[in-house]
C-alpha cells in the first residue's frame, strides 16, 4: 500500500545531522526517512530540492486570547504556521481581578485549562497550555496534580505585576512542583524595584519611549531570577526561566547550571537580534517586559545560547494594534508585541547567516528542546513513529518583513523593513498541508490539543 505524503530531494535537518534524504509520511505519523531507492510509493509527492526539511518548530511562550492579545487561536495560529511553527504552548489563567484582567471574579486554575481549550478549538497547528498562578490561594496546590493529569504539566509564576506572587507563596508552590515533578516557569523582575522606578518616572513626567528599558533595568531581573532560582535548587523543583533578556540574568543562571541544577531557560527572537535604540525608531511599538536591552546583551544571548546556558528561542508573542501602543507615555502602552510568523526566518538569518550557527543549531533551540523540556514526545524531531510535523524552509529566498503580511490581528511589525534571507515554503502539522507558499490552505481547528507528559530532564 502507498503511504499519504513522500517528500523527495530535499536536504533533511535534525537536532544533530544534515543529510539528503526522503521522508515519508502516512496517516499523521512520519513513517521513514532515508535514502530514495528505500522509500514506499506514494499518493502524493513534494519536491524539496533545493529545501531544507525540518521538524516544525515549537514555540512555548506565546500569549492568544486573553489580556495580553487580541489574537484568537485561529489568527495566532495561522500566523505561526506561515512561520514555520507548527506548535505552540500559551497559557491557561487562574481567574483574578484587578486592572490588568478580564475577568469579573476570581477562577480556578482548572477552570482556566478548560476554557483555553475551549478557545483554541479553531487553531491551525497544535497547542498546549501552560497553567498560571495569579493569586496566593493555597487552594491552588491541589489543583496542580489534577492539571497534570489535564496533560498541563508546568506552571507559571510572575514575581511582578499585580498578579504577581511573593517568594514565600512561590517557595511553597516549587515544593508541590518537586514533589509531583512538574515544571515551574518564572517571570522574574523584582518588583518593588521596578515599581519604585516606575513611580519615579511618572512624578519627573519621563514618558518618552527611550526612557522605558531604564524604568526595568537589568539588574532587577538578575535579582529576581537568583531568588527564583536559588529557591528551585532548595526545593529540587524543576525551573524554567522566561524571556531572558540580558547577560546579568544569563550569568546568574549560568552559575546554578553549573551546580547540575535541574535549570533551563530561553531567550526570545527580540532578545538576539535588536537593540534599545528600537525605542528611538518605533516609539512604544517594541515596548516588552523585560525590555529589550543593549548590543553587549544580544551577544550575551548568543554565548549562553551556544555554552548551553540558554536552551530555546521563543516569542513572548502578544497580538495588539497600534493604537493601544501609540500613547503619550510609555507606561500607558501595551505591553508585548507580535511575533510568530516571522520569528524562525528573522532568528536563521541572525543566528545562521550572519553569525554561523548551524541549522541543527537552529533545530535544537526551536524545535527539540522545547519538546523535551515541556513533555512533547511525538514532536520536535523526524523520527519515524513521531508525528508529522515538518517545515520546508527556503534557504536562499530574501525577502522584506511587513506589517501588511500579518495574519496575526496586530497591525505592525517590530521587524517592518528588515530584509532577511531564509523563508519557509510548507508547513506540514500531522500530514496535513496547513501553510503553502504564504498561504493558509488548512481549515480552521485542524489544530489538536497536546496533551503532554511530566518531563524527563535526565534523559
Amino acid at each position: 500500500m502507498p503511504v499519504d505524503t513522500l517528500i523527495t530531494g530535499g536536504t533533511v535537518v535534525t537536532a544533530t545531522d544534515t543529510f539528503d534524504a526522503d521522508v515519508a509520511i502516512d496517516g499523521e505519523e512520519i513513517v521513514a526517512v532515508g535514502d530514495a531507492s528505500s522509500m514506499p510509493d506514494a499518493t502524493e509527492t513534494v519536491d524539496a530540492e533545493g529545501l531544507l526539511v525540518m521538524p516544525g518548530m515549537i514555540d512555548p511562550h506565546v500569549h492568544i486570547d486573553d489580556m495580553f492579545s487580541i489574537d484568537t487561536h485561529e489568527t495566532a495560529s495561522a500566523a505561526a504556521a506561515l512561520g514555520g511553527v507548527t506548535s505552540y504552548i500559551d497559557f491557561a489563567w487562574q481567574a483574578w481581578t484587578g486592572e490588568l484582567s478580564i475577568f469579573e471574579e476570581d477562577g480556578t486554575l482548572l477552570e482556566g485549562i478548560e476554557r483555553k481549550r475551549e478557545k483554541a478549538a479553531s487553531a491551525h497547528v497544535d497547542y498546549a497550555f501552560h497553567g498560571a498562578i495569579t493569586r496566593e490561594d493555597p487552594a491552588v496546590l491541589s489543583e496542580l496534580e489534577d492539571a497534570v493529569d489535564a496533560g498541563v504539566s508546568s506552571f507559571k509564576m510572575f514575581t511582578t505585576y499585580e498578579h504577581g506572587l511573593s517568594n514565600g507563596f512561590m517557595h511553597t508552590v516549587m515544593e508541590e512542583i518537586a514533589d509531583i515533578d512538574a515544571v515551574g516557569v518564572y517571570h522574574t523582575e523584582d518588583a518593588s524595584l521596578i515599581d519604585a522606578l516606575t513611580a519615579r518616572f511618572k512624578e519627573g513626567g519621563r514618558g518618552d519611549p527611550t526612557d522605558y528599558p531604564q524604568s526595568r533595568p537589568d539588574y532587577a531581573e538578575a535579582m529576581a531570577a537568583e531568588d527564583a532560582v536559588r529557591m528551585a535548587q532548595e526545593t529540587d523543583a524543576k525551573y524554567y526561566g522566561i524571556h531572558t533578556s540580558c547577560r546579568k540574568s544569563a550569568e546568574v543562571l549560568s552559575q546554578f547550571r553549573d551546580d547540575g541544577s535541574a535549570v533551563r531557560a530561553e531567550t526570545c527572537t527580540h532578545y538576539t537580534t535588536l537593540t534599545d535604540d528600537v525605542f528611538e525608531t518605533q516609539g512604544n511599538l517594541p515596548m516588552i517586559a523585560p525590555p529589550i536591552r543593549k548590543g553587549d546583551d544580544v551577544e550575551a544571548m548568543f554565548e549562553h545560547l551556544a555554552d548551553g546556558t540558554l536552551d530555546v528561542v521563543s516569542t513572548d508573542h502578544c497580538g495588539y494594534k497600534r493604537e493601544s501602543k501609540e500613547v503619550d507615555n510609555w507606561w500607558d502602552s501595551t505591553f508585548g508585541a507580535n511575533a510568530l510568523q516571522v520569528s524562525v526566518p528573522v532568528f536563521h538569518d541572525e543566528a545562521v547567516n550572519q553569525r554561523g550557527f548551524s541549522y541543527p543549531f537552529l533545530v535544537r533551540v526551536m524545535s527539540r528542546n522545547p519538546a523535551r523540556i515541556f513533555g512533547m514526545s511525538g514532536k520536535g524531531t523526524l523520527d519515524p513513529g513521531t508525528d508529522a510535523d515538518v517545515i520546508l524552509f527556503d534557504p536562499e529566498e530574501t525577502y522584506t518583513i511587513t506589517a501588511e503580511d500579518n495574519a496575526s490581528n496586530a497591525d505592525f511589525s517590530i521587524y517592518e523593513g528588515r530584509e532577511v534571507t531564509g523563508r519557509v515554503r510548507k508547513t506540514f502539522v500531522r500530514g496535513e498541508l496547513v501553510a503553502d507558499d504564504g498561504e493558509i490552505v488548512s481549515a480552521p481547528g485542524h489544530g489538536e490539543y497536546v496533551h503532554r507528559e511530566l518531563p524527563d530532564w535526565d534523559a
